[in-house]
């Protein structure tokens, strides 16, 4: 993924540490790692995620044209309403996943930062006759996440999305700082990070890699809606789903807190029983350190691992918890 060119100005904040990697944009943390977390379980702070992609769709056949490049079921879609879609590769693979909700007028989706304009230039491909318009508009406007529970106020005219798990504002992106110290405290993104593994959350180009299918990260419950058809890539969704398993299977994994090291994203995961030279099975997709939780991370392993086995992570032991059903 293509990195973000320009960074928040959050990051002038006391404290503030980037993010590496597509993350580096924003702040990973202000100084306290657990207290954030805890911010945000309890319903306070502002995340700052400005460092991601927006791409906006308007006009009349917004929704019923996107219905047919999308995972997700968009045709009726309610205004206010928050959904999550993919858009998958001929041969059924994840390309790119979309946080939607539409306000009337205008679909507006969250993406992975630097993919948009890859999305941008594949939806613009797929225009033809209809009545829309595709932009990019990360320039325009951040986004940031209010944790459920928060009583930060939307500003007038703002689309949010509203999920179980909090609220993700498109702000016009010269409000992000006054907003952030007006109704902080500001928040890194480990903490984000932190819970998201804790929800068991797919995040792209971190759990998916160039052959990922939604059903092996549970992204059918969430993404994809297995009544519709006339998307790219349905086939493989229906025939996997009718008549077969997903290689792969996404599960969670309590590593050993004894370990000052965390397993980094690609850390081949083993069979404990089969000791450090054994059969990779599978690798780990994101690592933290959680508030109550200790040391965690999300993995893909071959579907066929038994739910029972004990495993390792590069050198740290790991219990799993399933995620997906193999």
């Amino acid at each position: 993924m293509q990195r973000q060119s320009t960074s928040s100005p959050l990051l002038t904040l006391p404290g503030a540490v980037p993010g590496e990697g597509v993350d580096e944009g924003v702040a990973a943390h202000y100084g306290d790692l657990f207290r954030e977390q805890r911010s945000l379980a309890d319903g306070a702070g502002v995340v700052d995620l400005s460092h991601r992609g927006v791409v906006t769709v308007t006009g009349d056949d917004r929704l019923s044209w996107l219905h047919l490049l999308l995972t997700q079921h968009v045709t009726d879609l309610p205004p206010g309403q928050a959904t999550e879609a993919l858009i998958l590769s001929a041969n059924g693979h994840i390309e790119h996943a979309l946080y939607l909700v539409d306000d009337g007028t205008t679909t507006w989706a969250h993406v992975e930062p630097g993919t948009q304009d890859a999305l941008v230039a594949y939806l613009e491909s797929m225009k033809f006759f209809y009545r829309v318009e595709v932009a990019d508009s990360t320039g325009e406007y951040a986004v940031v996440h209010l944790p459920a529970g928060s009583i930060a106020p939307v500003p007038d005219g703002v689309a949010v999305r509203e999920t179980p798990y909090g609220r993700d504002l498109f702000l016009p992106r010269g409000d992000l700082e006054s907003y952030a110290k007006e109704n902080g405290p500001a928040v890194g993104l480990l903490a984000h990070e932190a819970l998201r593994v804790e929800r068991h959350l797919p995040r792209l180009g971190f759990e998916t890699d160039h052959r990922t299918i939604p059903h092996e990260l549970g992204w059918l419950d969430t993404a994809v809606h297995l009544q519709k058809g006339c998307y790219r890539g349905q086939e493989t969704v229906a025939r996997v789903q009718n008549l077969g398993k997903p290689p792969r299977r996404l599960v969670f994994l309590h590593l050993d807190g004894s370990e000052v090291h965390l397993p980094p994203h690609g850390a081949d995961v083993r069979l404990a029983a089969d000791g450090p030279d054994g059969r990779k099975i599978g690798f780990v997709t994101t690592s933290v350190r959680h508030h109550e939780l200790g040391p965690i991370a999300l993995a893909l392993v071959k579907r066929n691992v038994p739910v029972d086995a004990e495993l390792t992570a590069e050198t740290t032991a790991a219990a799993q918890e399933v995620v997906v059903e193999p």
